[in-house]
């Protein structure tokens, strides 16, 4: 099989540029460009929010670079591309730049009989990769948020902000989202976002509440424009009010990475391997010197943040640095150099 063809013996290399439109994150940054795109030849006159650095959902797909999308390819070799998972791949990894803060938002669970046959559920995680002082997230109920409380706000002026629990995040930090769980990113913080979107269909996103922002007819905030779409009773009907609150609930979401050693002996640490989060798989990579790459039998995601990561085998060697994401072939096992390196590594378990 040639190499147009996306053999399953070596890493796929992405483009570094899928952005989406401005008007779809007015709340976007310039960081993704600046800081994570640059040295890739790549540039924005406006605010860029999302890079969706791998994904096969039509809106907007990654595509190699030949061109090519990253679905059509799978659809050519299935099996090598994403192994036992099926015909195409649910895993969905983004940058994310918020200079200003995300609606208050809810996803509903894959079960949900109000979801339409292209409609799916989107389980997701956060790993933060930079924060400004104060920086943080909202994520789960202040302790005594119920629904009625919660209604009465958005009835009122709609701002839920301190029905919700604000919790300060520093790099390093890793958070899993399930269904059920009012949140929303703070400004000041830069993430990748790990996620899971049933192949063929659309995730789903309910909006509780969007900080009273109105917007022109391009999507531009603009104070004489209309506000976007709400779907309160549909966030109402599909939050889990017992159980995303409390300490116990935040440690059982979250893990604590820390920075990485750039300089020391590879490490790949698993951080999803404690938590109870059956939908994704999350590892960060870093370090410098020689590691092997194992394969799972998935599709994996390879997001560079820092330095570079090659990987080699018979008749290929690929360098990838920050800003970069390969897509890893479920066949692949392949050796791979760390420079500096810090990355994430994500796919989607068994």
């Amino acid at each position: 099989m040639s190499y147009i063809l996306a053999p399953r013996n070596r890493p796929l290399r992405l483009r570094p540029d899928n952005f989406t439109p401005p008007a779809r994150t007015p709340w976007g940054g310039q960081r993704i460009v600046e800081r994570y795109k640059s040295a890739h030849g790549v540039s924005s006159e406006g605010v860029v929010g999302e890079s969706w650095e791998l994904g096969v959902e039509p809106d907007f797909p990654t595509r190699l670079a030949d061109g090519r999308t990253l679905a059509d390819v799978i659809a050519e070799d299935p099996e090598g591309l994403v192994g036992d998972e099926g015909t195409s791949t649910a895993l969905l990894v983004k940058l994310l730049d918020a200079a200003e803060p995300l609606s208050v938002q809810i996803h509903p669970a894959d079960d949900d009989p109000a979801l339409a046959a292209d409609e799916s559920g989107k389980p997701e995680s956060w790993y933060v990769l930079d924060a400004d002082p104060g920086a943080g997230l909202y994520l789960g109920l202040a302790d005594d948020t119920d629904e009625a409380t919660m209604r009465a706000a958005l009835e009122a002026d709609g701002d839920v902000s301190a029905l919700l629990r604000f919790v300060p995040v520093s790099p390093g930090d890793f958070f899993v989202i399930e269904a059920g769980t009012p949140h929303a990113i703070g400004p000041g913080l830069t993430l990748v976002e790990p996620q899971r979107v049933m192949p063929g269909r659309r995730g789903l996103t309910y909006r509780y509440w969007d900080w009273n922002r109105r917007y022109d007819a391009n999507g531009r905030p603009d104070p004489d424009g209309a506000p976007r779409a709400l779907h309160v009773e549909r966030a109402l009907a599909v939050t889990a009010w017992e159980r995303c609150r409390g300490e116990a609930w935040l440690q059982s979401i979250r893990v604590r990475a820390g920075a990485p050693d750039l300089p020391g002996a590879p490490q790949l640490d698993e951080l999803t391997r404690t938590l109870d989060f059956p939908w994704l798989g999350v590892a960060r990579w870093a370090g410098t010197g020689d590691a092997t790459l194992p394969s799972l039998g998935r599709l994996r995601a390879l997001t560079v943040i820092e330095g570079s990561v090659t990987v080699f085998g018979e008749g290929f060697s690929e360098r990838f640095e920050r800003g970069e994401t390969a897509a890893l072939p479920a066949a692949l096992a392949a050796d791979v150099r760390l420079e500096g390196a810090h990355a994430l590594v994500s796919w989607i378990p068994r």
